[in-house]
């Protein structure tokens, strides 16, 4: 039997209220962290799926953790406003999105799901309430600046340290990539010594007043000690930039940070908690799909998926990705430029995208592996699916008219995902920001292979 023929066999159909997810909900299992991606940063129906699937595993699965790609500090006000932290608008908790893309998570389904989120909060008690972080570590100014304002009410001593420290970025303004060249070229001594003081004196605070606070002030403790490792993290980063693969750096972090939100509910309500700490991970496909699957691992990279893996065990993780075959995506044509809503290239000839469509079913989904015994996958169709092919990622910038080098790489499917979700035709995230000019579709037709 052929690819098509297995998938086809095997896929299970999803109406529009979601419920046949149910066999991913039972192949889950008890998994601690379950991952659930996309195949493109601008796509309506990934951000949609994948919150309907995650309400789900807050109220089945008994999941405390949402924790996204995006900067820590960015995402904080969001968590502020869902525990009831803040008086805000669900629009203003998402206002200090200001670094490009802002719609990744300034956009339509991300609005509506945070007052469904902060609704729920307020039905549970506090150690059931959910979070929501960010695990990126681009926000290095923004992170020191989120230190010594806490500092300063709590230690105007070690505040005015960490200013000190911090200083030493002043002269490259809020231009992170000013500082990473010269620190890279060794025109400018790197902050490396100063931002690592730093985050071990916060440790050592952390760690001496951790049985003396609680509440409100242990949260906003926890918050402090994390800027202070986003910027010893991000100095690292956009130094190692112009001389190094940084793809790797930026994946431990997000698991690191990933690994110290989990522990710090752990702490903070463990005698209260029936179940261990459960987290959902949302990013995009190439860093939650296993690196050790596709060929980024023989660069040398590994991902959030990989080292979730490794560090939680296989049987406590799940990961979803999802594929689309065409439609339409909100993206940019170079990074910082404004985002427009372009045409998808159908998936190109043999790729995993185009056997997806073969199998002539607009939205299904398959389950490549269980953590119970009650959803048992095809060991044929597992097989099959471990056949290298070619899939896509896009990300925030599209370039149809050099995808195959662009956007495409090898995987085998069935290693990289626990479940795959296709939907066939997909359509443009829609931004809360229209600050710029939605470029109308060209009607031309791509061809498939290029």
């Amino acid at each position: 039997m052929n690819v098509v023929d297995l998938i086809r066999r095997n896929a299970l159909e999803v109406r529009k209220d979601g419920r046949n997810y149910d066999k991913i909900l039972e192949a889950i299992g008890d998994a601690k962290v379950i991952m659930i991606g996309e195949a493109s940063h601008g796509t309506h129906e990934f951000y949609k799926e994948r919150v309907e699937i995650s309400k789900r595993l807050i109220l089945e699965k008994n999941v405390t953790v949402i924790a996204v790609e995006s900067d820590w500090p960015d995402a904080y006000l969001i968590n502020k406003y869902v525990l009831g932290e803040a008086n805000l608008s669900a629009e203003k908790s998402l206002s200090l999105f200001r670094r490009f893309p802002r719609w990744m998570w300034r956009n339509e389904v991300v609005k509506e799901f945070i007052p469904w989120l902060k609704q729920h909060n307020n039905s549970v008690a506090e150690h059931q309430k959910v979070r929501f972080v960010g695990l990126d570590l681009y926000s290095l100014f923004e992170s020191s600046f989120e230190v010594i304002k806490y500092l300063r009410e709590v230690d105007m001593e070690l505040a005015a340290l960490a200013k000190q420290r911090y200083g030493c970025f002043d002269v490259f303004g809020q231009d992170t990539h000013k500082y990473g060249f010269a620190a890279a070229l060794g025109r400018r001594k790197s902050c490396k010594d100063h931002v690592t003081k730093m985050l071990v004196d916060m440790i050592g605070r952390y760690s001496e007043r951790k049985y003396m606070v609680e509440g409100s002030e242990l949260e906003k403790e926890f918050c402090a000690k994390q800027n202070a490792k986003v910027v010893k993290d991000a100095e690292e980063y956009y130094r190692g930039m112009y001389s190094e693969n940084t793809w790797n750096l930026r994946d431990k972090h997000m698991v690191e940070t990933l690994a110290d939100v989990m522990q710090f509910v752990k702490d903070a309500y463990g005698d209260k908690l029936s179940s261990p700490v459960k987290a959902v991970v949302w990013a995009h496909n190439s860093h939650l799909g296993s690196a050790d699957a596709t060929e980024s691992s023989k660069r040398g990279e590994y991902n959030i998926g990989q080292l979730v893996r490794q560090h939680w065990g296989i049987s406590n993780t799940f990961n979803i990705g999802f594929t689309t075959y065409t439609g339409t995506v909100t993206a940019a044509d170079d990074w910082d430029e404004p985002w427009k809503c372009k045409k998808v290239n159908p998936g190109l000839a043999n790729s995993w995208e185009e056997v997806m469509h073969k199998v002539g079913k607009p939205h299904f989904y398959t389950v490549l592996r269980s953590n119970t015994s009650s959803v048992i996958p095809s060991v044929d169709l597992v097989q099959e699916l471990n056949k290298e092919r070619l899939e896509r990622a896009i990300g925030v910038i599209y370039r149809p008219d050099t995808e195959r080098m662009s956007h495409y790489f090898n995987c085998k499917l069935a290693s990289q995902f626990d479940s795959v979700i296709h939907i066939d035709v997909t359509s443009a995230l829609k931004p809360l920001d229209r600050n710029s000019e939605v470029i109308p579709i060209e009607e031309d037709t791509y061809p498939f292979g290029l």
